[in-house]
């Protein structure tokens, strides 16, 4: 196993692409003030695709992420999901961010029904609909609690409950694991990646973490430094693997050593720019 160059945005994964990215480019601000945050970026998503998006900090990752859910509006180019172009946030698109944002008012089950009861569901069949996604996450007997009564970790695991309860088309996560430490971390890695083989979700997965992007992902995008643009992309060899133990192979070292090198440039570049900012 190991991972591969592959072209993101070629003929043939554009005819059977879901999310098409084409031309996009983003800036804040105007006039001189302006800051170019994305500089024409192309890019094709497809079906049960996993696509972790790794980059220096400021390279546009989560500006990516804010534009394909629809919080941000290109500056150029087009986003469109099936055909259709993303205008505005949609229930077909589901984003999960760094901290579960629950209803700090509403149980667990209550939270993860939340989606489905929006989309017309009645109350029964919504909670109905919650308590399976609570098994799926591991969180039985944990239906009737709040959130303040929970870990970071649960908290998350309600969030990513949530997010699959709305039966969304697409799963954007942005860094969702980045606050809590490294054994549960690991855990809900393999959790969200067993999610992932049993719900078929295509998902857009934003981390700093090169081991994260490599053991979850189907292919591996390293962006630039400001303005983020695509520096490599990969196909990733590990995404059937279950259990963290790949992490320590030498095939995910060699590969893990590959990306570290693209990254650590761009990451020199980052830091020279905040200096002269």
């Amino acid at each position: 196993m190991s991972i591969q160059p592959i072209d993101l945005f070629s003929a043939e994964r554009r005819r059977s692409a879901r999310v098409i990215v084409r031309g996009l480019e983003k800036e804040f601000g105007f006039g001189v003030a302006a800051v170019r945050a994305i500089d024409t970026l192309d890019l094709a998503l497809g079906a049960n695709d996993f696509l972790c998006v790794v980059g220096p900090s400021g390279c546009g990752k989560t500006t990516l992420l804010n534009v394909l859910a629809g919080f941000e509006a290109p500056s150029a180019g087009e986003v469109s999901l099936d055909g259709r172009q993303i205008l505005a946030p949609g229930a077909e698109r589901g984003v999960v961010f760094q901290q579960g944002a629950l209803f700090s008012w509403y149980s667990v089950r209550d939270n993860i029904a939340f989606g489905p009861e929006c989309a017309g569901k009645p109350r029964a069949e919504a909670r109905d609909i919650a308590d399976g996604y609570i098994e799926m996450v591991g969180l039985e007997g944990f239906g009737d609690r709040y959130p303040y009564e929970l870990s970071g970790g649960m908290q998350q695991r309600v969030g990513i409950a949530r997010a699959l309860a709305a039966d969304p088309d697409i799963l954007l996560m942005d860094e969702p694991f980045a606050a809590l430490d490294q054994q549960t971390r690991e855990l809900l890695q393999e959790e969200i990646k067993r999610i992932w083989q049993e719900t078929g979700k295509t998902i857009l997965w934003i981390t700093h973490s090169i081991e994260e992007a490599l053991f979850l992902a189907t292919h591996v995008l390293v962006m630039t430094a400001r303005p983020g643009r695509i520096k490599a992309s990969f196909t990733a060899g590990f995404a059937g693997e279950t259990s963290h133990l790949v992490t320590t192979s030498e095939a995910f070292t060699a590969a893990k050593r590959t990306v570290l090198g693209l990254l650590r440039e761009e990451s020199i570049k980052a830091q020279r720019q905040e200096e002269v900012a």
